[in-house]
């Protein structure tokens, strides 16, 4: 992978990572388990997705096999990043990453998703060779994606969730 999509991934890592420990900022247990009116996910249940979710996606990414070439797909790309932060457009979750209680805090949650996102990191710092040269697949994407697409796709997952968080929190205030 270049230099720069190298660090241009590594920097989207990073406020993902960001974003999602400032929306939990400041939360109790208490608070985190509770649902707003609407039924949707709890802060936990978000947490805990997110955890869940980027080890299944970094895992897809480990078992990417080389394809004949590269595997660039612009139009998909801008997609990916036009897509993945829009709140208005739902995306459901594959019944794997679905949250189920598997984690008792926010804490505990956050703690799975440092440790999954670490993994990525090393992965991403030591990943040889060009990742549109590699496919894998991704449960809600028809067709093959590369490594780079979901690269792009695991930094922006934390972000859109995070949105989520602070609606939910918002919706719970009042």
């Amino acid at each position: 992978m270049g230099e720069r999509e190298k660090e241009e991934i590594l920097r989207m890592l990073a406020e993902g990572d960001g974003a999602l420990h400032q929306a939990v900022a400041g939360i109790r247990d208490s608070e985190a388990s509770l649902h707003s009116v609407d039924g949707g996910w709890s802060v936990l249940d978000c947490v805990e997705h997110v955890a869940i979710t980027e080890r299944a996606l970094l895992a897809g990414v480990q078992k990417a096999k080389l394809a004949d070439g590269p595997q660039h797909n612009p139009i998909r790309e801008a997609k990916i990043l036009d897509r993945a932060l829009d709140r208005t457009r739902f995306i459901a979750a594959p019944d794997p990453v679905i949250p189920a209680g598997r984690m008792g805090s926010v804490s505990e949650a956050l703690a799975s998703f440092e440790a999954a996102r670490a993994e990525t990191i090393r992965c991403v710092e030591e990943f040889d060779g060009d990742p549109r040269s590699w496919i894998t697949n991704h449960p809600l994407v028809r067709s093959p994606v590369n490594c780079y697409e979901m690269f792009l796709m695991v930094a922006l997952h934390p972000k859109r969730h995070a949105q989520q968080i602070a609606n939910t929190r918002a919706a719970l205030a009042h």
